[in-house]
């Protein structure tokens, strides 16, 4: 963009136009591992820089954009726009116009498209193709680690070493079909959180379940095993703790401010009375269809829920009711009247019928307790199928779309679905959940046999004051979830 200056001249009988065109750097676009844009221009005596812009959709003229932030200062020599939170994936193209201030007078550098191929990591040095750093769990099979998809010469691409998978994975690099994308046989402890992040908060909705999320002794990966084991929260904050206050802030997993993080007792609320605990790749692995393969021995003690599972990453259809979805992979309710019943499959909404409408159900010959099965869950575009020991016991077609089901059933969140295709919600990324709950408002019915009424507000206190009746359920490790690895394939 140009500035115009008038000059005149006392020697010439006339106005000579002087045209002083001045041409904004280019910018440099950066997609950051595993998340985040970066974009920065060399400092030139600017007072400001100016960054618009969008993801996969065109500029109309000078529009402020999705992204839109002016920036005052320069550091190190550049200019430099940065959204921390921003989800970019290879093949992304963003749409951009940028402006500065240089003494006083604005200028545009206009048109700007920019197209994500590849990865840098928060120094700037690009990230190779199937390379993940410091996650050591997350392999890829097939691809040479500094292979690069070849281009021909008008900068087309040309062909890969494999045949692509529609998997997806929220890592960079190509996916290969059967590709083994992701496995963890804790063989090391997972205090590091690179692989495993544990969840501390207190859970709430839509379940309330009568746990608490620590990560203590409850949870540990030792000789290969990761075992997940309950214990009243009694025993570890002393007599009485349950009608005091917990506070997790400094440690919480949570969302700061709210009944995550902090607890109060007061009448028959009282604190959950047991510490349970959870880890998830929610901050280094997520995928989009694949096959999962998890070897895991079931808990026996009453009223306890194994949580093997896929939850959703980003809560693109609502964060409430299971407006995303949930994926069972499996699970087996402690109680011995329950504990030969496998379920596996989606969950769409928090109560029935709605809930289990979809979960396939297999009945064994003896408890899952037993010993350890190979629990499978397979996600395609098209359906879910579930196996237990390579035998599968159900599949789960969505028809005609999931959304429309969720109508006749007056889901209000189905509405949602109707933006994705026929499998949403599970049309987009989801990460690996590994838990133990208890109680709660939804898994059990009502019954003589339950110490509490689901929906009750004395719910918790009526389950805490029939401890008697299941605390002695939980001996011998029979409290005890047992993983043994963790496995998933490319499609």
């Amino acid at each position: 963009m140009c500035t115009k200056l008038a000059i005149g001249l006392a020697l010439v009988a006339s106005v000579i136009k002087i045209v002083i065109c001045y041409e904004v750097p280019e910018a440099k676009l950066e997609a950051i591992y595993p998340e985040g844009l970066r974009v920065s221009i060399p400092d030139d005596g600017y007072s400001l820089f100016a960054f618009h812009g969008k993801l996969n959709e065109e500029m109309e003229g000078l529009e402020a954009g999705h992204w839109s932030r002016d920036i005052t200062k320069a550091k190190n020599g550049l200019w430099i726009f940065r959204d921390r939170k921003a989800k970019l994936k290879i093949g992304d193209k963003i749409y951009f116009w940028t402006y500065v201030l240089k003494n006083g007078l604005g200028y545009r550098q206009d048109n700007g498209e920019w197209t994500v191929t590849g990865y840098v990591g928060e120094d700037g040095n690009p990230i190779s193709e199937g390379v993940i750093p410091n996650s050591p769990s997350v392999t890829s099979s097939t691809a040479a680690p500094n292979w690069q998809p070849p281009t021909t010469s008008n900068g087309e691409g040309g062909t890969y070493p494999c045949e692509l998978s529609v998997s997806q994975v929220s890592v960079p690099g190509f996916v290969c079909k059967g590709q083994l994308l992701f496995e963890d046989n804790f063989n090391e402890d997972i205090d590091d959180g690179k692989i495993w992040t544990p969840e501390i908060k207190f859970p709430g909705e839509p379940d309330y379940p009568f746990n608490i999320y620590l990560y203590d002794q409850n949870i540990q990966a030792k000789d290969g095993k990761l075992t997940i084991k309950p214990m009243t929260l009694e025993s570890r904050y002393g007599e009485g703790a349950v009608e005091t206050f917990l506070d997790l802030t400094d440690r919480c997993t949570g969302k700061i401010g709210t009944e995550e993080c902090y607890r109060r007792a007061f009448g028959p609320q009282i604190i959950p009375p047991v510490i349970s605990g959870k880890v998830t790749t929610k901050h280094s692995f997520a995928f989009k269809y694949g096959r999962i393969e998890v070897g895991a021995r079931m808990p026996l003690g009453k009223w306890l829920i194994p949580e093997i599972q896929l939850e959703p990453r980003d809560n693109v259809y609502g964060a409430k009711r299971y407006s995303s979805g949930l994926l069972r992979i499996a699970c087996v309710k402690g109680n011995v009247e329950y504990s030969k019943n496998l379920y596996g499959g989606p969950i769409l909404y928090d109560s029935d019928p709605f809930r289990s409408a979809y979960l396939k159900e297999k009945v064994g010959f003896d408890h899952w307790s037993k010993t350890f099965h190979n629990y499978t869950l397979v996600w395609r575009p098209d359906g879910i199928s579930l196996y237990v020991d390579g035998e599968n016991y159900g599949d789960v077609l969505p028809g005609v779309g999931f959304a429309e089901e969720a109508r006749k059933n007056n889901i209000k969140s189905g509405s949602q679905w109707l933006r994705g295709t026929l499998m949403a919600p599970f049309d987009q990324m989801f990460y690996i959940s590994l838990g133990l709950s208890v109680g709660g408002i939804h898994e059990f019915p009502n019954g003589p046999n339950k110490p509490w009424t689901n929906k009750s507000v004395k719910a918790m206190i009526d389950f805490w004051k029939a401890k008697d009746q299941w605390f002695s359920t939980w001996f011998d490790d029979t409290d005890m979830l047992r993983i043994d690895y963790v496995r998933v394939y490319a499609l």
